[in-house]
């Protein structure tokens, strides 16, 4: 089933984000490397592709898990969370619609 992972990051947190990437990408790339990754990206905090200085605002994964407590244990294990990056993280089933 696929599962939405919705995460808040902490105000000021652009510097750790910026530091902590590396490997929060590498988790998110063996999901795409498994066929498991819909999609991923962050949240940026202006109207922008490139926000800049104002940063993000948080992230949303939407991947497939064997069920949801595998879905919230991989999104706790997130290096954002362990590096206090994502202030919360909601993860929920999602059921594709379009396209």
């Amino acid at each position: 089933m696929l599962y939405a992972i919705i995460s808040e990051d902490t105000p000021n947190s652009l510097e750790k984000r910026i530091a902590t990437r590396p490997a929060h990408l590498a988790r998110l790339e063996t999901l795409r490397d498994e066929a498991r990754l819909i999609l991923a990206g962050p949240h940026p905090a202006v109207d922008s592709n490139d926000p800049g200085e104002a940063g993000f605002t948080g992230s949303l994964v939407v991947a497939e898990f064997t069920d949801l407590a595998a879905a919230q244990a991989w999104a706790d294990a997130d290096p954002y969370v362990a590096a206090g990056i994502y202030e919360k993280v909601t993860v929920k089933p999602f059921k594709k619609g379009l396209p």
